[in-house]
């Protein structure tokens, strides 16, 4: 028996489980008078080719959840195909243009329409373009508004969820949207309006009863706290993302908390318990499987990031040649799309060396970070990691013609917001 490789195309594209795509047909069924049937073996009787032409009422719902045909879909009609219900077909085109309406000018019909999956999943599409851009260029206002917008389309659409499944997607959305809006806000150092977004995403995580999302926030509390000089915050921000329930049940999660501990724990200058915290680290992350259902936001961290994080703590703790060595392995391994973390890491690479008085090679390591932001402002947090590299060159260094060189140099590029 040949399976619906179509339908598992389609699946695997919004992000969907079978047993969510099983609740999105019930929901839509449900909000059309129809009590919902459909389990999780309905649905593996779609994917495996056993149901080929399922009921019309099912075909509808599956036609509204992605937006397109059953036959695009995989499914095949038989050789007498059967007629459809004429109300039937006409409450799905209802359904159809009633979401248009909403999605492109909710403002014209007052009336009541209902908000399902594939507004859910359009959303989150909306999401991922957000962390494309993020990954390229960093935080900057632009994302942080564009960010915001989502969320507040998310949450206007709560009120007109078709369930309670569906309120709870929503929230998910609208908080990992905030969560985006306060990342920009960390990169560009607008510390105020990181905290106020990131505690309205706290928020939101718990209505939405989402872990991933809660874990993603207290990941962002780390890092805020850190850039406020609230070190302890730091730390206890990190414990708190080991204690979520998905970093309890994916190693992969509970590795990047382990990390994020870890860098508190170096700036704290607890040289004991860094290490400790980076070996969970990498004994999480070796224990991780792939899987491609994990958010966008997310596909930054591995075992390339991981080296990354471990040469910032490794030289906050003064191990500055391991923390070189880290760095040039994090520059190999991060992949050329996150322009951003690697101009980073380039410049932890040159704090590293310039900590060692190397001092060409740490100005030429720096020099890389405006070869890789080309064409972009410098985010404020990395404005300010060349900050701390110029004044440690000047400092150890004040006499060395390349420390004033790189200065008058590149000050005009470093300063560019």
């Amino acid at each position: 028996m040949e399976g619906n490789a179509s339908l598992s195309n389609a699946i695997g594209e919004s992000g969907l489980k079978q047993a969510e795509l099983a609740e999105a047909v019930n929901d839509f069924l449900c909000a059309n008078g129809v009590e919902g049937t459909v389990s999780d073996r309905t649905v593996r009787n779609w994917l495996t080719g056993k149901t080929r032409w399922p009921h019309p009422r099912q075909r509808e719902a599956l036609e509204a959840v992605f937006g397109c045909t059953a036959e695009e879909l995989g499914f095949s009609p038989p050789t007498e195909r059967p007629t459809i219900e004429p109300e039937t077909s006409v409450r799905r085109r209802n359904f159809l243009a009633s979401t248009a309406v909403v999605a492109a000018a909710p403002i014209l019909d007052s009336r009541p329409t209902s908000v399902g999956t594939s507004d859910v999943i359009r959303l989150r599409s909306g999401l991922d373009a957000l962390t494309a851009l993020d990954a390229s260029r960093g935080g900057h206002e632009d994302l942080e508004r564009s960010a915001l917008a989502g969320a507040e389309e998310a949450l206007d659409k709560v009120r007109q969820a078709a369930s309670q499944r569906i309120r709870q997607r929503l929230y998910s959305v609208a908080a990992n949207y905030l969560s985006t809006a306060a990342w920009a806000a960390i990169d560009g150092r607008q510390l105020g309006r990181a905290q106020h977004r990131l505690d309205r995403a706290l928020y939101l995580a718990g209505m939405a009863k989402d872990p991933v999302v809660e874990l993603r926030v207290w990941n962002s509390y780390a890092m805020l706290a850190h850039q406020r000089d609230s070190l302890t915050d730091a730390v206890d921000a990190g414990y708190a993302a080991q204690a979520t329930t998905i970093a309890r049940r994916d190693p992969f999660y509970a590795s990047l908390a382990h990390a994020r501990t870890a860098v508190a724990h170096a700036t704290l200058g607890d040289r004991q318990a860094t290490i400790r915290s980076l070996g969970y680290a990498e004994e999480a992350l070796g224990k991780a499987t792939d899987d491609e259902t994990r958010p966008s936001w997310v596909g930054f961290y591995g075992f390339a990031e991981l080296t990354a994080m471990t040469a910032i703590a490794r030289d906050r703790i003064g191990d500055s040649a391991e923390a070189e060595a880290a760095s040039h392995r994090a520059l190999s391994g991060i992949p050329k799309p996150f322009k951003r973390n690697r101009a980073l890491a380039a410049a932890r690479l040159a704090l590293t060396q310039v900590h060692q008085r190397e001092l060409d090679p740490a100005c030429r390591s720096a020099s890389e970070v405006f070869g890789l932001m080309s064409g972009h402002p410098i985010p404020g947090r990395m404005r300010s990691l060349l900050g701390d590299f110029y004044r440690d060159l000047i400092t150890l260094a004040p006499d060395a013609s390349i420390a004033r060189e790189w200065g008058d140099r590149y000050r005009s590029e470093w300063s560019r917001a």
